[in-house]
């Protein structure tokens, strides 16, 4: 196993961190931006854990990565609202937002 894949697998959880905490902001706010970014989040996702297997199962590694890559790449394209206003950076990571 090559130092590739634990590359893949610190990407793969990005994409369901990012994901889960996508989940927690449109639970708290119910903004549909946020609705759209946790259900599409669910493909990306998959997507990743698809990535994931053909890092670690084949010797294509750099593919899997690309697959990863490009996960990541289209959960940030997903247009969002603006909720967060002056707060640090330990409440946006922990998606910590005010309800609405």
């Amino acid at each position: 196993m090559s130092y590739l894949v634990y590359v893949a697998v610190f990407g793969t959880i990005a994409v369901f961190y990012l994901w889960l905490r996508d989940v927690r902001i449109f639970r708290r706010t119910g903004l549909a931006g946020y609705r759209r970014a946790s259900y599409q989040g669910v493909i990306w996702g998959a997507a990743a854990l698809f990535g994931l297997a053909v890092a670690m199962y084949t010797t294509l590694e750099i593919l899997g990565l690309g697959i990863i890559l490009g996960a990541l790449y289209l959960q940030g394209r997903i247009e969002r609202e603006k909720i967060w206003n002056g707060e640090g950076t330990l409440e946006r990571v922990l998606g910590s937002a005010r309800p609405r």
